[in-house]
């Protein structure tokens, strides 16, 4: 892992995983929502970046954002996004007692994994293929039958625009066409 590199592009689009420390289910509670959601209006208020799609699971959740142009940190808004959530929540969710000795020593919550997973988009067939993949993850994870049915994803979003059918397959669609 210490050979990981990433590949930053100004104004790129990406898709990321964000993961739960041990996976815990603890995304879709209410407080966690309200954290992260205050945490992203905060960062996109000094750091602007514009959310394409997002779920929110149990145990992680996929987003994909377009930088704007001449900036590609996208490492320092999730370090900014993941260090908000985890301090308004410190409270609330009891997660100190299990951090590692590492952990405590760099200071760190135990609230999330210490990475998280990024994918440069390429073209529009990827951003397609990601943009489903976003929608289609609730079912995937067997949460629910449709993605409709999941509350916390911007499929909902899709569907008013057209982009969906609210059933199980995506419309066949051509993105350019916006």
């Amino acid at each position: 892992m210490k050979n990981l590199r990433r590949l930053y592009i100004d104004g790129g689009t990406y898709f990321f995983t964000v993961v739960m420390q041990h996976r815990r289910p603890i995304l879709c509670h209410a407080q966690m929502r309200k954290a992260l959601r205050n945490a992203i209006q905060k960062v996109r208020i000094d750091r602007p970046f514009n959310i394409i799609a997002w779920v929110l699971l149990p145990d992680h959740l996929h987003t994909i954002w377009t930088l704007p142009e001449n900036d590609s940190d996208y490492s320092t808004r999730w370090r900014l996004v993941k260090g908000s959530v985890s301090h308004h929540v410190k409270d609330i969710l009891d997660v100190k007692k299990e951090r590692t000795l590492n952990q405590i020593r760099k200071q760190e919550s135990g609230l999330w994994q210490h990475r998280f997973w990024e994918h440069t988009i390429r073209d529009e067939a990827d951003l397609e293929k990601h943009f489903d993949y976003i929608h289609f993850n609730p079912v995937k994870h067997g949460l629910v039958e449709i993605p409709s049915d999941w509350k916390w994803s911007t499929y909902h979003k899709y569907v008013k625009q057209g982009f969906y059918n609210n059933e199980r397959q995506p419309f066949d669609r051509d993105i350019d066409a916006e």
